[in-house]
């Protein structure tokens, strides 16, 4: 099941890049005007960081907004289409190097990949203020337990590597909602960290399994994006070759450390996440708060 799984990884792969190479070279003439060097600099170092589980998008947009690379219009395109390789490596490589039993990860990858799909449409009704303020404690309360288990005031975490019964069907469905979330810009990656670790399972069995997830989403998204030409094609390349390197340099980094360094790394990318959906959520309040103002 595993093969199969690694195999699908690299069909995808090779299909997402024969249409990124084969719209890039069509549009060779017309290519976009930036800076190589910056770009392929941001692509490194945010895809080093997405495989420590601190994701791309949001400091991927700030960089390249602050060195203005690229338009806010094909912003979007532009993050997705870019970190997809480098996110199908990601997969690939811990899928192979991380045991996880195959049921457990089968399910969690298709439900993610069915929440995206099937979810996308009742969570866009949601308020994504709403969503980041719960993820945002639940996240909060997590990482407290993970350290109150780090320092021995309380026993918890864990050493599996699958899932059954209640906890299987519990984890299926929150990974379908993390799927479906990502389709309003809620990352998957330190939410499934937290799940994972909820679960009493290893916080290193957490990176095949939100790596996969994003892995199977991301290519049908990113060749949308390419089909109607809504991303900027050289800042994409120029990001996504590096990014690949980056995710090989770093992949051996994460597998190679401690169980119980690996949780306090675990531990501050969910603290992370959680003040950055804290700030987005009440940057967001204070924009429309400012905007009824104004009406």
């Amino acid at each position: 099941m595993i093969v199969a799984i690694w195999i699908t990884l690299i069909v995808l792969s090779i299909l997402f890049i024969y249409i990124l190479a084969s719209d890039f070279i069509k549009h060779q003439q017309v290519l976009e005007k930036i800076s190589m060097a910056k770009t392929a600099a941001i692509g490194f170092v945010v895809n080093f960081f997405d495989v420590l589980g601190i994701g791309a998008f949001a400091p991927q947009t700030a960089l390249l907004k602050f060195t203005r690379q690229t338009e806010d219009r094909v912003l979007p395109g532009t993050l997705n289409v870019a970190n997809t390789i480098p996110v199908l490596i990601q997969a690939l490589i811990f899928i192979r190097i991380v045991e996880v039993e195959p049921v457990t990860l089968l399910t969690m990858l298709i439900s993610a990949a069915a929440g995206a799909v099937l979810g996308a449409g009742v969570v866009a009704k949601l308020s994504v203020n709403k969503i980041r303020f719960t993820m945002g404690f639940a996240l909060l309360i997590t990482a407290f337990f993970m350290l109150a288990g780090q320092m021995h005031w309380i026993q918890g975490g864990g050493e599996a590597i699958g899932l059954g019964g209640w906890k299987l069907m519990l984890a299926i469905g929150a990974n379908f909602l993390l799927g479906a979330l990502m389709t309003v810009g809620i990352g998957l990656y330190a939410p499934c960290m937290a799940l994972v670790y909820a679960l009493g399972m290893s916080p290193l069995v957490a990176f095949p399994i939100m790596m996969g997830s994003c892995a199977f989403l991301m290519p049908p998204a990113s060749a949308k994006f390419i089909k109607e030409g809504a991303y900027n094609r050289k800042a994409a390349v120029s990001m996504a070759i590096p990014g690949a390197v980056a995710v090989l340099i770093a992949a051996f980094v994460v597998k190679s450390l401690p169980l119980a360094t690996l949780r306090w790394v675990v531990i501050v990318v969910i603290v992370y996440t959680a003040v950055v959906m804290f700030r987005s959520a009440l940057g967001r309040e204070t924009y429309e708060i400012a905007q009824n103002v104004k009406t």
